[in-house]
């Protein structure tokens, strides 16, 4: 027998060897989703968001997905949220990666916390979170975090039409305007002028609009007499904890002693100043704020004064 036959003769053998090598490696290229893990979400909602996961990873993934029931006899009625418990229910399954996602409440809220395990590695490929405003929200979230797990990518960089969310549309991101109204309460200290007098009460209402980076306003306030001014400020975050700073405007009537004279001097004037502050709980619908000022009003007294306040949105 010349080396040419053996080599026919070995031929199917080497075919039927690489047919189950290649079915062997297919076969551990599968995907173990752990059943999601709430933190004070309504189990409705956790259901429905880990049925749209599942369907939306199998839409983009030609990955086998390891199904819900053999997903729950490996774990035998255990909660696996840790990578130690992911990496053993991913050997037990003969999967290639485990995900694991745990949905949690934060007053309206729903904060989304994942990881993926590789399993032959034994190492965490991607870990990441994200938010939901609202429950409604949460199919958009489901979508974008597939995409996440399928292409082991940061969930916030794969915002697509369809899946961009409440807090991405308006808050914080604020890609649309908001309207706010609020009071405040605080001291006014005189510096100059004010009849050399000593602090006193002020009450504010304000009249706010933001848009991208910025926040304009109409400021009214009984300030030692009575003030409205137009404001504007530059926001430096679009995180809860917003420092700002800008200038203002307007006109002020300031209450004076001499006012009551039969000639008394003009105690009313225009009124400019610059303002410095932070915003408090910025990405809710209620805000608190603290406020300094120092205010300047061009009449006969060159009133200047220094006003703290602190107040909502």
């Amino acid at each position: 027998m010349n080396t040419f036959t053996k080599l026919l003769l070995l031929l199917p053998a080497c075919v039927f060897w690489a047919n189950v090598t290649v079915c062997q490696v297919a076969a551990t290229n599968r995907l173990v989703i752990l059943p999601l893990h709430t933190g004070g979400v309504d189990p409705v909602y956790l259901q429905t968001s880990e049925s749209i996961l599942r369907t939306e990873i199998a839409k983009l993934s030609s990955m086998e997905i390891v199904s819900v029931k053999q997903t729950k006899e490996a774990l035998a009625g255990a909660t696996c949220t840790e990578q130690e418990c992911a990496l053993e229910i991913g050997k037990q399954l003969n999967a290639t990666r485990v995900l694991a996602c745990q949905l949690s409440a934060l007053g309206e809220k729903i904060i989304v916390q994942y990881f993926i395990v590789d399993v032959p590695t034994g190492r965490q490929v991607l870990i990441d979170q994200a938010t939901a405003s609202y429950t409604e929200d949460l199919e958009a979230l489901m979508k974008r975090l597939a995409k996440s797990a399928v292409g082991l990518e940061a969930a916030s960089g794969n915002a697509e039409i369809g899946t961009i969310l409440a807090s991405e549309a308006q808050e914080p991101a604020r890609k649309a305007s908001r309207n706010n109204f609020g009071v405040a309460f605080g001291y006014l200290y005189p510096q100059q002028g004010y009849d050399n007098g000593s602090r006193s009460l002020v009450f504010d209402a304000r009249f706010d609009h933001e848009v991208d980076d910025f926040a304009v306003g109409l400021l009214a306030g009984i300030r030692q007499g009575f003030a409205m001014n137009l404001y504007g400020s530059y926001l430096f975050t679009r995180t809860d904890f917003c420092p700002y700073i800008g200038v203002g405007m307007g006109f002020h009537w300031v209450s004076h002693e001499s006012i009551f004279q039969e000639h008394p001097p003009r105690a009313d004037g225009f009124e400019i100043g610059a303002h410095t502050g932070i915003r408090i709980m910025h990405t809710y619908d209620f805000q608190m704020v603290f406020n300094v000022e120092y205010i300047y009003t061009v009449n006969f007294y060159d009133d200047q004064a220094i006003v703290f306040t602190i107040g909502i949105l």
